[in-house]
């Protein structure tokens, strides 16, 4: 009856809290006054307040799951869990936050809730302070301090710190891809990714530079940019100690170490370091030229090609300065290959005869010396090739093509190298 009349004559003599029956009031006891556990688990000795607690207790050795749904057939070990389980179905949520009017379906959610708005954090670390919004954030968090990695892959052996970043790792082995896009019905191995694709759907750029007001629709692309203000490059490399302001790049980076090429062309089996390498690569295959000049409409396979071209052709602009010599350059590459004419750096080493090379494109034309390959090959007569130049200057015997011109009596060369023996004749 005191459901009804709401009557609680037991009253706590320490707090005066007042409750409706004298078993309610003993346990109220024994958890905040007294600390009393009298019922012990005969298995590990853990002692508890009330006997209800200790029957829990015991089914988390015994596996006793006595409560079962009566649509999927799961079972648990406690009623209140079933309860919980149930509304997976009903899809109720009874517990409502004052504040957004949020709904949820458990106390516990709707408590976690609720420091988003309150701001409350109650779990602190023990080592370094930092605090959290739930123990469960804590626990994941003391493992950077730990190093424990207690959830482990059954297909390759690699451990992880939380849970659900195995079950994300799961899907590299099964594939799955649980997540779609309900635009163009394109499938995603996690939440976040499908969150992130739905941008380029959406354009919503949420993530604001405090410094340039730049938008982003990826924290982490933020977080990088960031780094263009602040000049931080957090990433270090373990071989050289070359630093980087992303991870990425520093993936990239370590494969100039390991020679690993995890991307190979589908076409002709050429491997390279990174994706971006292999979708231009692409373009030499498909002839796709994505990038148009809005001068003249050249069009170009990459964006890098395009801005040298309106520098070179259009505007002349040669904002790189050698600091040396004072000459200008179109790009920042042009200007480092320039700079080895003063520095003699050759940083580039042929692994047949140890002879080095200040460009790449040196080395790669030289092991074909090693190699005995010619990839150039003239369309008229079949006739190969090492190096395009070769291939180049060789077209002009089928097309008597001379475009070389001598300043002093205006005679025609097919090659630099016959008019500059041909000068000789005027300065004798």
């Amino acid at each position: 009856m005191r459901t009804h009349t709401k009557e609680k004559p037991f009253q706590c003599t320490v707090c005066t809290k007042m409750f409706s029956n004298s078993a309610n009031l003993t346990v109220h006891m024994r958890r905040t006054h007294t600390k009393e556990k009298p019922f012990q688990c005969t298995v590990c000795t853990k002692r508890f307040s009330t006997n209800g607690e200790l029957t829990l207790h015991m089914r988390t050795h015994t596996k006793e799951k006595p409560f079962q749904c009566t649509v999927c057939t799961k079972r648990f070990s406690t009623n209140g869990e079933l309860t919980v389980h149930m509304r997976t179905h009903t899809k109720e949520k009874p517990f409502q936050c004052t504040v957004c009017t949020k709904m949820f379906s458990t106390s516990y959610k709707l408590t976690v809730h609720m420091r988003t708005h309150t701001k409350e954090k109650p779990f602190q670390c023990t080592v370094c302070t930092k605090r959290f919004s739930t123990s469960g954030e804590l626990t994941v968090h003391m493992r950077t301090h730990t190093k424990e990695k207690p959830f482990p892959c059954t297909v390759c052996t690699k451990m992880f710190s939380k849970s659900t970043n195995l079950t994300v790792h799961m899907r590299t082995h099964t594939k799955e891809k649980p997540f779609q896009c309900t635009v163009c019905t394109k499938r995603f191995s996690t939440s976040g990714d499908l969150t992130r694709h739905m941008r380029t759907h959406t354009k919503d750029k949420p993530f604001q530079c405090t410094v340039c007001t730049k938008r982003f629709s990826d924290s982490g692309n933020l977080s990088a940019h960031m780094r263009t203000h602040t000049k931080e490059k957090p990433f270090q490399c373990s071989v050289c100690t070359k630093m980087f302001s992303t991870s990425y790049k520093l993936t990239v980076h370590m494969r100039t170490h390991t020679k690993e090429k995890p991307f190979q062309c589908s076409v002709c089996t050429k491997r390279f370091s990174t994706s971006g390498e292999l979708t231009v690569h692409m373009r030499t295959h498909t002839k796709e030229k994505p990038f148009q000049c809005s001068v003249c409409t050249k069009r170009f396979s990459t964006s890098g090609e395009l801005t040298v071209h309106i520098m070179r052709t259009h505007t002349k602009e040669k904002p790189f300065q050698c600091s040396v010599c004072t000459k200008r350059f179109s790009t920042s590459g042009e200007l480092t290959l320039h700079m080895r004419t003063h520095t003699k750096e050759k940083p580039f080493q042929c692994t047949v005869c140890t002879k080095r090379f200040s460009f790449s494109g040196n080395l790669t034309s030289h092991m074909r010396i090693h190699t005995k390959e010619k990839p150039f090959q003239c369309t008229v007569c079949t006739k190969r090739f090492s190096i395009s130049g070769n291939l180049s200057v060789h077209m002009r015997t089928h097309t008597k093509e001379k475009p070389f011109q001598c300043t002093v009596c205006a005679k025609m060369f097919s090659q630099s190298t016959s008019l500059t023996q041909h000068m000789h004749t005027h300065t004798v």
